[in-house]
C-alpha cells in the first residue's frame, strides 16, 4: 500500500485514484487554485510521509506540478499519458482506466539531487526518438515504458536526465519495444 499523500487536481481525480489503489492518503489541488497555505501543507507532508503528484497531463497539469515542484523538490511523480487520460476529448485523470492508474503507480519517479546530463539530444536522435517521422509515437511508448509521460523531445530528455533514468532501463525498454510493440 502506497504511504505517501497522493496529490492530484481535482475531487474525481482522488475518486479514480482511489478506486484504483485502495484507501491512500489524498489531498486535491483544486486545479491551478492551488494556494501557499496548501503548498505549505504539501511540503510538512512531503517531511513526514512523502508525496507522489499525480497532475492532468495537460499544460495546466505540467504549471501545477511545476509549482509543486519548486515548493517540494524532494516530492516524487507518476505521470500519465494523454492518450489514456482522454475521454470524449477531455484530458484528466480522472478519465483513465484504472488498471492505468496502477500501472502509472507502477513507475513512481524521484528527482535525483544533481541534473546529471546522461542522455543528450544526439542519443534520441540516433535512436528515432527525435527527428523521424514516428519519434513522437515512439517517445509515447517509451516514455509510458519508463514511466515518464508522453512529451515533446525537449521534456523527454529533461525527464530522462532528472529522475535519472539509467541508460541500462533505457536501452531495455527501445529492446522491448523493438521487439514487441514496434514490430
Amino acid at each position: 500500500m502506497i504511504k505517501e499523500l497522493i496529490v492530484v487536481e481535482g475531487k474525481n481525480d482522488a475518486h479514480a485514484v482511489r478506486q484504483a489503489l485502495g484507501e491512500v492518503d489524498i489531498i486535491w489541488t483544486e486545479g491551478y487554485g492551488l494556494t501557499k497555505k496548501k503548498l505549505d501543507y504539501i511540503a510538512q507532508m512531503a517531511d513526514r510521509q512523502g508525496v507522489i503528484v499525480l497532475t492532468d497531463p495537460d499544460t495546466v497539469g505540467e504549471q501545477i506540478r511545476n509549482r509543486i515542484r519548486a515548493h517540494v523538490p524532494q516530492a516524487k511523480h507518476v505521470y500519465l499519458t494523454r492518450k489514456v487520460a482522454t475521454k470524449e476529448g477531455d484530458i484528466g485523470v480522472e478519465n483513465a482506466a484504472l488498471h492505468e492508474i496502477r500501472h502509472a503507480f507502477a513507475f513512481i519517479q524521484q528527482e535525483q539531487g544533481t541534473h546529471e546530463a546522461n542522455f543528450t539530444i544526439e542519443d534520441l536522435f540516433s535512436l528515432g526518438l527525435v527527428g523521424s517521422r514516428q519519434a513522437s509515437k515512439y517517445r509515447l511508448v517509451i516514455g509510458r515504458k519508463l514511466g515518464i509521460g508522453d512529451t515533446n523531445a525537449k521534456q523527454f530528455l529533461h525527464r530522462l536526465n532528472r529522475f535519472g533514468i539509467s541508460r541500462e532501463s533505457f536501452l531495455q525498454a527501445i529492446e522491448e519495444v523493438e521487439h514487441g510493440e514496434r514490430s
